[in-house]
């Protein structure tokens, strides 16, 4: 299974996502947006090449921790989207890149074909990773433990950002969150946007 397709997207961004932008969930919307203007295309269903640690946040927020191999970790499977210039703008925006709650880097991933999981060659992409000025402190609250994928058990209690107070910055409610010791708007140990 190859990600090559020639619609307008396909020279753009190849993107991974792993959490709330995956078909089904809070923020696919947002993709499907972009799909009807042509600034956004599914390519297929992949897995990271390296072990990852994928983490819930404050109110069930999913964030990849750039953390490769840590152990704890797995192989995070997500989807692939090719995103114009005008799209990866509108991503960048709901992930906060300008506001340090995300960065975007490179991230080697696997397609993953519909059967047998027999591996084909990695694509460099890449991804929304949780800021790093903050990504070792999510690591040890979460109980250095984390997701192979974020499904419907781990975004269970997700709180959509309308919905969030309103007073503090979504900086301001990580650090809350990783300086807790008690669970932060969920019952779930590790609790917990892409």
């Amino acid at each position: 299974m190859g990600i090559e397709n020639h619609s307008p997207a396909a020279v753009a961004t190849l993107i991974f996502t792993y959490g709330t932008l995956k078909k089904g969930f809070s923020n696919h919307g947002l993709m499907q947006d972009l799909m009807r203007t042509d600034d956004a295309a599914f390519r297929c269903n992949c897995r990271t090449v390296e072990p990852y640690p994928l983490v819930c946040g404050p109110y069930r927020v999913p964030f990849l921790l750039n953390l490769p191999r840590v152990a704890g970790s797995d192989r995070v499977s997500g989807e692939l989207y090719a995103v114009s210039a005008r799209g990866l703008a509108r991503l960048d925006e709901l992930e906060g890149t300008a506001r340090g709650h995300y960065e975007r880097l490179p991230i080697r991933v696997d397609p993953i074909d519909g059967g047998g999981g027999e591996e084909t060659t990695a694509y460099v992409v890449e991804a929304y990773f949780a800021e790093r000025s903050y990504a070792a402190e999510m690591w040890e609250r979460c109980g250095k433990r984390g997701y192979w994928v974020y499904g419907e058990k781990e975004a269970n209690g997700y709180v959509r950002r309308k919905d969030r107070p309103q007073n503090l910055s979504f900086l301001e409610q990580i650090q809350l969150f990783v300086s807790s010791s008690s669970s932060f708007s969920s019952s779930s140990p590790d609790d917990g946007e892409l």
